[in-house]
C-alpha cells in the first residue's frame, strides 16, 4: 500500500521550510534541525557552495553505504534522503527522513573512518556534497558554518538517541501509534472522515520506522480500521480517531 505525497508550496524567493521525519517523543524535533545555510551571507554561501559538488538522484538511488569510505556532508537541495542502519543479520531500521536544508552523511562531517549507516532517495533529489578537507577549511573561515555543523549534529545526536530509547521502552503497538499520529501532525489535512496523512510512505517504509515487519504493520493497520480508529482510502490513510491513538501510544502492549 502506497501512501501518497503532497507537496507544499513555497513562497516565490524562498527556500523550502526545513523538516525532518524521524521517531522521537520530543515535537521541538518534529520541525529539524536549523538548515545549515540558514545563517550565512549571501557571500558565504557563495563561496561553500563553489567549494560543492552537485549531484541529482533518482528515488531509490543510493547516496552512501554503510561501512563505505567516509568524506563530507552532503546538503539536501530538493527531495528527501532516507537514512537507514542494517544489521548484521540484515534486519534493517530507519533513523529519520532528512528534507531540504538538512545535510546528511554524518556523524563525521571532515574526512577519515566509513559511514555508520546508509542514505538513500526516498524521491527524487539534488543534493551538493562538501567534500571533508574542503569543509574543515570552510569551517576553519566561516563561524557560522562551523556552528550550523555543531548544531545539525546536536539535533541528529539527541534523535537517535530518542530512538534507541523508543526502541528500548516502548512496544511496537505504541510506536505505530505515535508514528501514526507524528505523519498526522506532519502531512495531515483535513478530510471528511478525519485527517488524511498525505505523505508517500509503504507499509514496508512504516515497518522500517517502528522496527516491525511489513505484514505485523499491514494486520495492525486492518484492525485499526476495524475498530474506525483508521480508513483506508484508495490507498491512502485517514486519522479518524487520533483520541483512540493516544491512549495506544501511552498505554498499549504487544
Amino acid at each position: 500500500m502506497l501512501l501518497q505525497a503532497v507537496r507544499g508550496a513555497t513562497p516565490p524567493g524562498k527556500m523550502p521550510v526545513s523538516t525532518s521525519l524521524l521517531l522521537t517523543e520530543n515535537q521541538q524535533s518534529i520541525g529539524g534541525p536549523p538548515p545549515l545555510m540558514d545563517k550565512l551571507t549571501p557571500r558565504e554561501r557563495d563561496l561553500v557552495l563553489k567549494q560543492g559538488r552537485r549531484k541529482v538522484l533518482n528515488r531509490g538511488q543510493t547516496l552512501f553505504s554503510q561501512g563505505a569510505r567516509h568524506d563530507g556532508i552532503w546538503l539536501i537541495e530538493s527531495g528527501r534522503i532516507r537514512v537507514f542502519y542494517i544489521s548484521p543479520l540484515g534486519r534493517e531500521i530507519t533513523l529519520a527522513y532528512w528534507h531540504v536544508g538538512n545535510f546528511v552523511g554524518g556523524p563525521e562531517v571532515f574526512e577519515g573512518g566509513t559511514h555508520q549507516w546508509s542514505g538513500v532517495a526516498a524521491s527524487n533529489c539534488a543534493v551538493v556534497q562538501l567534500p571533508g578537507r574542503e569543509l574543515r577549511t570552510l569551517a576553519a573561515e566561516i563561524p557560522n558554518l562551523a556552528i550550523g555543523l555543531i548544531e545539525g549534529l546536536t539535533f541528529k545526536g539527541k534523535c537517535y538517541s530518542a530512538l534507541a530509547q523508543m526502541l528500548g521502552t516502548r512496544s511496537i503497538t505504541q510506536r505505530l501509534a505515535h508514528l501514526m499520529l507524528h505523519l498526522m501532525d506532519l502531512y495531515g489535512v483535513e478530510d471528511p472522515d478525519g485527517t488524511l496523512i498525505a505523505a508517500a510512505f509503504t507499509h514496508a517504509d512504516i515497518a522500517h520506522m517502528v522496527g516491525a515487519t511489513r505484514q505485523w504493520v499491514t494486520i495492525s493497520l486492518k484492525r485499526m480500521q476495524e475498530k474506525q480508529i483508521v480508513v483506508t482510502k484508495r490507498s491512502q490513510i485517514v486519522v479518524c480517531r487520533p483520541d483512540v491513538l493516544e491512549e495506544m501510544r501511552g498505554a498499549a502492549s504487544d
